[in-house]
């Protein structure tokens, strides 16, 4: 495997340093919404869980705006997503802190993956790979058509290519706390992901494995859908010399009909919960009756569900109750 760290500049690994210090310190966990619509309560209901579950710790609670991809970032959203986790009670440590913002610390980090040969230019579309099927369950791999073309970086008419990341048949391991697999064969089981589009975006697993690290987080909790990404967010990780944090993935919410809650199905959030009535303690009572931690029918609020676990005994963590978790 790679290593990159000294292949970057004095000043980013002076940050990573510190950010790294800052993560053996103390618990601290992290919210990252996409401000692409209004959050469901699936979205709502994770952030809760890593809120109490670094809150219960001591830890701190970080929220990042994840609105690198410009195109799905839809106006007033961020403000939306920020008065949602207010109404339910989670407060954060501040600053917020924008990928938009970053976008210089991934430039570093993708010349550095260049520089070192770990990237190579794609030109294939997303029509040319619509046929690949999915091992395990996972996500398509990609065949490495263009692994050993002699492909420009630059432009090829009129269209720049996708860099994608070589990964070899090396073991990606982390610490999960949740019902899922630990581990995945870097070449059989991820394959090589896009980390820059062809559009020039930064790609979701470069934008996020940087962050993790340099924020210093310590614990993921999201959702299980995003479990396959784990991979690619480890063996970038590893290329900078770090431990990746530990993962909960925690099992989606369902609807009605046994379907996971989508943005894009417009699925129950804040807005339609208080429309029928609820309120933010209605809610969260219903979510830790469901997880066994109060009586059912009971309102509380994210504050007095905090003191409520922390009297519980010593031993207590949500990780010994995840078993129960919907």
């Amino acid at each position: 495997m790679i290593h990159l760290l000294e292949a970057l500049p004095a000043h980013l690994r002076g940050e990573l340093f510190i950010a790294q210090a800052c993560r053996s310190q103390r618990q601290r966990g992290r919210f990252a919404p996409t401000p692409s619509g209004p959050l469901h309560l699936g979205n709502l209901h994770t952030a809760l869980l890593s809120w109490l579950f670094c809150r219960l710790q001591g830890g701190e609670w970080l929220l990042r705006i994840d609105n690198l991809d410009t195109p799905r970032v839809q106006a007033g959203a961020e403000a939306q997503i920020i008065a949602d986790l207010a109404w339910l009670g989670l407060a954060w440590d501040p600053p917020i802190w924008r990928q938009s913002e970053r976008r210089g610390l991934y430039a570093s980090i993708l010349s550095a993956l260049r520089r070192s040969g770990a990237l190579y230019p794609c030109r294939c579309s997303r029509r040319m790979l619509a046929h690949l099927s999915a091992p395990h369950g996972a996500w398509p791999l990609y065949p490495g058509t263009c692994l050993d073309k002699q492909h420009s970086w630059g432009e090829e008419q009129a269209k720049l290519p996708s860099w994608r990341l070589h990964l070899p048949a090396t073991e990606l391991e982390w610490h999960e706390l949740g019902n899922y697999p630990n581990k995945l064969n870097g070449a059989e089981q991820v394959g090589d992901v896009v980390l820059r589009r062809a559009d020039g975006y930064v790609a979701y697993h470069l934008a996020t494995a940087v962050d993790e690290l340099w924020m210093g987080i310590n614990t993921v909790v999201r959702g299980s859908d995003l479990w396959v990404s784990t991979g690619p967010q480890v063996a970038l990780m590893q290329m900078l010399g770090q431990t990746a944090p530990q993962y909960w993935h925690l099992p989606l919410l369902l609807d009605n009909q046994g379907n996971k809650l989508a943005k894009r199905d417009r699925a129950l959030g804040v807005a339609s919960w208080q429309a029928q009535g609820g309120s933010a303690a209605q809610l969260i009572g219903k979510w830790a009756a469901q997880n066994g931690w109060i009586a059912p029918g009971s309102s509380i609020s994210a504050q007095e569900l905090l003191e409520e676990l922390k009297n519980k005994p010593k031993n207590f963590s949500l990780k010994a109750l995840k078993q129960q978790l919907l």
